[in-house]
């Protein structure tokens, strides 16, 4: 039976860039690095980034991390100030902010929740939403 997610390892073209992104920008936590990649985590995740071609998603897949609601605009504003691109303007409930990392991968940095979100959509249901 799942018990939960694991980890997530994401292609990367050059490890020194993406460290740096993921360490020195974002703040995730440096374990390991080799020559084929690197092991960091970011609260209780562990996340790999993989020497390969990275392939970004064309479409609306992406990772979300989250973040409190009283660290959101400072730490948003600093992410920003680094010259972080931006993929989409955030639309639904909970503060959030869609960057690229060096390679293209779509990312999220969201102050909401499961239950959050659920919360919202009593308020304001998606198009044929059922509740199952």
């Amino acid at each position: 039976m799942i018990t939960g997610l694991n980890h997530i390892t994401i292609a990367v073209s050059n490890l020194a860039q993406s460290l740096e992104f993921y360490r020195d920008i974002l703040g995730f936590k440096a374990h390991v690095k080799w020559l084929g990649g690197a092991y960091l985590s970011v609260g209780d995740m562990w996340f790999c980034l993989s020497c390969d071609e990275p392939s970004p998603a064309q479409d609306y897949t992406h990772i979300a991390f989250s973040i409190s609601e009283e660290d959101f605009h400072r730490f948003s504003e600093r992410v920003l100030a680094q010259g972080v691109n931006v993929w989409k303007k955030n639309k639904s409930e909970g503060l959030s902010l869609y960057i690229l990392d060096p390679d293209g991968h779509k990312l999220e940095l969201h102050s909401g929740s499961l239950s959050s979100r659920l919360e919202s959509l009593k308020e304001k249901p998606y198009p044929e939403l059922e509740w199952l």
